[in-house]
């Protein structure tokens, strides 16, 4: 791993920049795919279904047969802490929910806010390398709860045309509307402008690769909204000589395994607590399955030593983690510090593995840098505020001739003009 020590803060952008691609390197590809298939519609799926998943597909919905035959694959085990982690998700969401806000601003004026369910929704799940059956949960089940209608699900298809039994599973066990065996830009594109099988949505929520996240991104500028920019997976951990380094390894190779994309830091005070984990991190990588592709995501990884917990934190807030655990003397000092960062993990036994599957929160969340502007998805993220007044004739009496005024004064004399026949009304 790239051991970094005392960077000053001219040198942060550079040490902390991410191994992802711009919009400007995809946007080409993206463009060009999503031309066809809003031209083409499902020959235009089918077409790059087969050049990039290599499968010829007839037709990509999954049927009620496939998925009744994915139910009987999956041991009772997966399905129990499959229930267990749906639980906990719906436990933690269903308590975000709001109730109507309502005031009377002046006598006479009543102003409420309401939330409403978004109608039509569209999830991708990834399916390739790793089968991310724990994101239907993290998608589907806050979706269910806010009242959403339409659920359309989107996952690549294997080479055999079929789909990750526990994908199937969980999709019919959290109340998704139609599962698409498609993948990639062509299942942005078909989500974006609908095709003959595949409904048009309103919103796109899900992580990919950077492929993926560069069409999500390009997708809002044809009406259709989406979470986050959710690229590839991300960590940073910040520890000290009290932490266990072999936890901290395991958290670190827990993200470099998602993709050769990810990348993973460790922020430390102790020179002699990197050079711990990096051990631990070797030891731990020769007996993994997915050796190739957590070797590959530790080249883009960093191990930064800083002199103290006030450089760490800000060299943190710079970083804007999508992930970020904290195991040192002074646990407070982060959670009470940290400003930028999608969801946060505190102490020696709290894995970002929790967050990922069962411990109730959300793991759909901010990479690239976006944990600055962005939340990770919850509850209101399936949902629109909608505002509602209602003012009566004492009401326009007590705020017309404000409203008269400041129309006069930006020069819209129609807007004047249906306050003014209402008071003469009244007069």
């Amino acid at each position: 791993m790239n051991k970094i020590y005392n960077p000053s803060r001219s040198e942060w952008d550079a040490v902390l920049k991410r191994p992802t691609k711009t919009v400007d390197d995809i946007e080409d590809t993206v463009n060009q795919i999503f031309a066809e298939v809003k031209a083409k519609g499902d020959a235009a799926v089918a077409k790059y279904t087969d050049m990039f998943d290599g499968i010829k597909l007839e037709n990509t919905l999954a049927t009620s047969e496939e998925i009744a035959a994915a139910e009987a694959e999956i041991s009772e085990e997966l399905k129990s802490a499959i229930l267990l982690a749906k639980k906990n998700i719906e436990k933690f969401h269903a308590a975000q929910k709001t109730e109507k806000v309502e005031v009377e601003t002046t006598s006479g004026v009543k102003c409420w806010q309401e939330k409403r369910p978004i109608q039509k929704i569209g999830l991708y799940i990834p399916g390739g390398s790793a089968p991310l059956f724990s994101t239907i949960l993290m998608l589907a089940v806050p979706a269910a709860i806010a009242g959403c209608k339409e659920i359309i699900l989107c996952t690549p298809p294997n080479k055999e045309g079929k789909v990750h039994p526990a994908i199937l599973y969980t999709a019919n066990l959290c109340g998704v509307t139609k599962v698409n065996k498609i993948g990639g830009i062509q299942a942005i594109a078909a989500l974006t402008f609908g095709t003959e099988t595949v409904p048009k949505v309103y919103k796109i929520f899900g992580p990919g690769n950077q492929f993926v996240t560069v069409a999500k991104q390009l997708a809002t500028r044809h009406n259709v909204s989406i979470d986050m920019p959710a690229g590839p997976s991300e960590l940073l951990v910040v520890a000290d000589d009290s932490a266990k380094p072999a936890y901290v390894a395991s958290d670190l190779l827990s993200q470099a395994e998602h993709g050769g994309d990810s990348q993973v830091i460790l922020v430390s005070t102790s020179k002699s607590f990197l050079d711990e984990v990096e051990v631990a991190v070797e030891d731990q990588l020769s007996a993994l399955p997915r050796k190739a592709i957590a070797e590959k995501a530790i080249e883009n990884s960093k191990l930064i030593y800083v002199e103290n917990n006030e450089v760490a934190l800000g060299l943190i807030n710079e970083y804007g983690p999508e992930h970020f655990i904290i195991s040192t003397e002074n646990n407070e000092f982060y959670t009470k510090g940290i400003i930028n960062a999608g969801s946060v993990f505190i102490g020696s036994y709290t894995p970002e593995s929790a967050g990922d599957y069962a411990s109730g929160t959300n793991h759909t969340l901010p990479t690239n840098g976006y944990a600055k502007q962005y939340s990770g998805v919850n509850l209101d993220s399936f949902m629109k505020s909608m505002t509602f007044q209602q003012i009566s004739e004492e009401g326009i009496k007590s705020i017309g001739p404000a409203i008269e005024l400041m129309a006069d004064a930006e020069g819209l004399q129609a807007h004047k003009n249906a306050v003014t026949l209402r008071l003469k009304d009244l007069s």
